[in-house]
């Protein structure tokens, strides 16, 4: 999975300078901030280096207590040998202006989506000077956002260039239709475009299948899937020169030309074919298979331009009597909700972080992700696409009523339709994405005019896909619900946030309404599977959150008597805190108990689970709030309550469990669906091996002894020598027997060198306002984390950690 994600940052690497290209930005850029000069090497952001000012930051309590404010990215370059250039920005956190040799070329508003901006009249004409590039980033108008965003040019820059006659940015788009085990039938438009001041030629468009064995259709203009093109401004034709080819791809690729169309300056030509695939391999998330083509654009008798793009065949369904099936059958929706930073990285949107936290969501048994609440990376959709998980895409939170002073209701009278269009155009093609989302917990609800918007953002992404249900989280704050009803007409499956309680009543009243609750309390994990597994109209659930996250400080804590009361959203808010303890995963990767309790509920096969129940008093009386769990650890390390009793659960769908302490028998308990497949047990607690047996398997926990040692465990061992990949090291405080000490906190300091940079070094305490860049952390609950960045040179990477425990080290290889 890995090479084929590099596979796509190197998407024309082999194509003369002549020919369109799409060359990596990222490296060698100057920051300047408050008055300071930084060399800096993109993805970037300066919050993330700066770290929160508890209580105090512009932020505010939604945002993390983090600053914000503006900086300033400079980047010198040469001329490139091209007709056109253009930078394409996949995010910059917020309204960004572009300047190019102090002209300005350019600006985007809107944080989350992708813009593209033709530098080709700013250039110097003479190759041998130099361009200086400046994007001014402004992230001071605060609040804008209700969680972290980050600040800068957080998303990858890339330089393209390209001849006069080129594909279109976002030029190809695959449609797979009328799809079953035997037969499917995919639809391909590709949009070639002349940019130049003369008429060009296109020789010809050469499309290469690898994946399975291919019919193209050629059944002349009754047909309206046959091969055709649309030149804009005419009728569409058929073009006058055909290459079908029909082969076994296992042996040979399978081609189709389509040659000799002049194109006049400003025009787009549309090239639309369709073809049948026997015996389709089907995408889902079990088995993420991927198709491969490959775009050639021939003009003047060379290749000018080269594009692959891979896509999956899948067809899927929603319906209140059938429920959600894909390729045929019905699956119900584990989902989360992931907001897009990347914890300890702040909203820095390296690839590897990407791929990973979809691997996380994969591991911890969910199968679906809702991008709450905006557009996230192609690269994470692409990790979605070849792990295999389903994806809601959505583009906004609010709408035209403010939740914060400065967020998108500023915007989006004159930038929904440019936002929406990025969104879905980037995205099309992703077999992962099964549905786009328009919205979330919008503040005007109660206006009728909300029906209007509601339509009015729909359209917009019906006129470029109109294959995906579009949804929307709808919710209340008072008794209304009902009144929502013509709001909810607007969607094709509707989105409850909590509010899952009224799923009877409402089928009752709108029979044909398909339902997902597209954000639920973590701890009532039970009832929402309950309510999934046994009414078909209600396709799933999506937990808030899959990960921990930064901002909405708080949400999800808890605390104990004595410390600030009440939830995240009162007067002042939570000073103390900089994130979100909500997730099912912690900013670390360490996954909590009730991850694996919901992983256990709604898939098969999962292994015994046992987990200690934090009791009342230990550490202090406790507190919880709305969106947390009962404080529970994979712990058997609790001094000085020896003798007091304690509440051990152990999640499982076996029948019967046995639960022994030391090698002597506590107690048997009964599991089933009424004792929501939990066996919980209560012990009088006392050092040792705590065991439980279920099903023919075993879990222990063992009481650990005072800290020996660190333990670094890497994800990776390689990385690639090229500036981008990461190495993530686990590091766990163990006993001299290689057990974790649960409570153990211990300063720690980080050193690399060599072929490797420190990005981040930190713990999952949401508490802790050391900043996540900085070479020194204190672990909590006996772990820290250290993300390694590499350079561009081979060689190895030297990590030492240094504690008042032996210094640990690591190498991590670059190639």
């Amino acid at each position: 999975m890995r090479r084929t994600l590099l596979l796509s940052m190197m998407l024309w690497a082999g194509i003369n300078a002549t020919a369109q290209n799409r060359q990596l930005f990222d490296d060698n850029w100057q920051f300047t901030r408050n008055g300071k000069t930084i060399s800096v090497n993109l993805p970037h952001d300066w919050d993330i280096y700066e770290g929160p000012n508890s209580g105090k930051g512009a932020t505010g309590t939604g945002g993390g207590w983090f600053e914000g404010g503006k900086g300033e990215y400079r980047k010198i370059f040469k001329t490139p040998n091209a007709d056109i250039t253009k930078l394409h920005f996949e995010g910059v956190y917020q309204k960004a202006e572009v300047f190019v040799n102090g002209q300005k070329a350019g600006q985007h508003g809107y944080g989350y989506t992708p813009f593209t901006i033709d530098v080709t009249n700013y250039l110097n004409k003479d190759k041998k000077q130099s361009n200086e590039l400046v994007v001014k980033v402004n992230n001071s108008e605060q609040p804008n956002c209700r969680w972290y965003s980050g600040s800068g040019i957080y998303r990858h820059v890339w330089l393209e260039t390209m001849p006069a006659l080129h594909i279109a940015d976002n030029g190809i788009a695959v449609k797979t239709l009328e799809v079953s085990d035997k037969q499917a039938r995919v639809d391909m438009n590709i949009w070639i475009e002349n940019e130049g001041q003369q008429t060009r030629q296109i020789d010809d468009v050469e499309v290469t299948f690898k994946g399975g064995t291919f019919t193209f259709h050629n059944d002349g203009p009754k047909r309206s899937y046959s091969p055709s093109v649309h030149i804009s401004n005419h009728a569409v034709r058929q073009p006058k020169a055909l290459k079908l080819v029909q082969v076994d791809t296992d042996k040979k690729p399978e081609q189709k030309k389509i040659e000799n169309t002049p194109l006049k300056p400003g025009q787009v030509a549309t090239y639309v074919l369709s073809y049948d695939i026997a015996q389709p391999h089907l995408w889902s998330p079990e088995d993420p298979y991927l198709y491969e083509a490959t775009i050639r654009l021939k003009s003047e008798g060379r290749i000018i331009g080269e594009q692959r793009v891979k896509f999956g065949i899948r067809s899927f369904s929603f319906d209140a009597e059938k429920g959600f099936v894909l390729n045929g059958k019905k699956v119900l929706i584990n989902g989360a909700c992931v907001h897009h930073d990347d914890g300890v990285l702040g909203a820095m949107a390296f690839d590897a972080a990407e791929v990973r936290k979809v691997k996380q969501m994969k591991e911890a048994g969910f199968n679906l992700i809702r991008t709450s609440h905006n557009p996230t990376t192609r690269a994470f959709l692409d990790a979605c696409d070849s792990i295999g998980m389903l994806v809601i895409d959505e583009a906004f939170d609010g709408w035209r009523t403010q939740k914060n002073p400065y967020d998108y209701s500023t915007l989006i009278d004159s930038c929904y339709r440019e936002d929406i269009h990025a969104m879905v155009k980037r995205d099309l093609n992703h077999p992962s994405v099964i549905s786009w989302s328009i919205g979330n917990e919008v503040i005007e609800r109660k206006d009728i005019r909300v029906i209007t918007t509601a339509r009015q953002l729909k359209a917009a992404i019906m006129e470029i896909d109109n294959t995906r249900p579009v949804t929307e989280a709808l919710c209340a704050w008072d008794r209304d619900w009902e009144i929502y009803d013509p709001h909810a007409e607007v969607l094709d499956v509707v989105g409850y946030n909590y509010m899952i309680f009224k799923h009877d009543s409402d089928h009752k009243r709108d029979p044909k309404r398909v339902i997902w609750q597209t954000e639920s309390y973590p701890r009532d994990a039970f009832k929402n599977w309950e309510v999934a597994n046994d009414y078909s109209y209600v396709v799933g659930d999506i937990v808030w959150t899959g990960l921990d996250y930064l901002g909405e400080s708080g949400i999800g804590r808890n605390y104990y008597k004595g410390e600030r009361e009440g939830e995240s959203w009162i007067e002042g808010g939570q000073p103390e805190w900089h994130g979100a303890p909500c997730g099912d995963v912690d900013i670390t990767g360490w996954r909590k108990p009730i991850s694996h309790y919901r992983e256990m509920l709604w898939n098969k096969d999962t292994p015994l689970y046992m987990a200690v129940k934090e009791p009342n008093g230990y550490h202090g009386e406790i507190k919880t709030t709305m969106w947390s769990v009962w404080p529970t650890w994979e712990s058997w390390n609790w001094t000085g309550w020896e003798g007091k009793t304690i509440e051990v659960e152990v999640y499982t769908k076996e029948p019967e469990v046995k639960l022994y302490l030391n090698d002597q028998l506590i107690d048997t308990k009964q599991v089933s669906r009424k004792t929501e497949f939990k066996a919980v047990f209560t012990v009088n607690y006392q050092p040792g091996t705590l065991r439980a047996e279920a099903g023919g398997k075993s879990v222990m926990l063992k009481t650990a002894g005072e800290p020996a040692r660190l333990r670094l465990t890497p994800d990776r061992t390689v990385m690639s020598a090229d500036g981008q990949d990461l190495t993530y090291v686990n590091i766990e405080v163990v006993d001299k027997d290689g057990r974790v000490c649960p409570e153990a906190t211990i300063p720690c300091e980080a050193i690399v060198k060599g072929q490797g940079t420190l990005l981040s070094f930190a713990s999952a305490d949401l508490k802790d306002t050391e900043p996540y860049t900085s070479s020194r952390v204190k672990t909590w609950k006996g772990r820290a984390l250290l993300v390694v960045r590499n350079t561009h040179k081979k060689g190895n990477a030297q990590v030492s950690i240094k504690s008042s425990l032996p210094t640990a080290n690591l190498t991590i290889k670059t190639k």
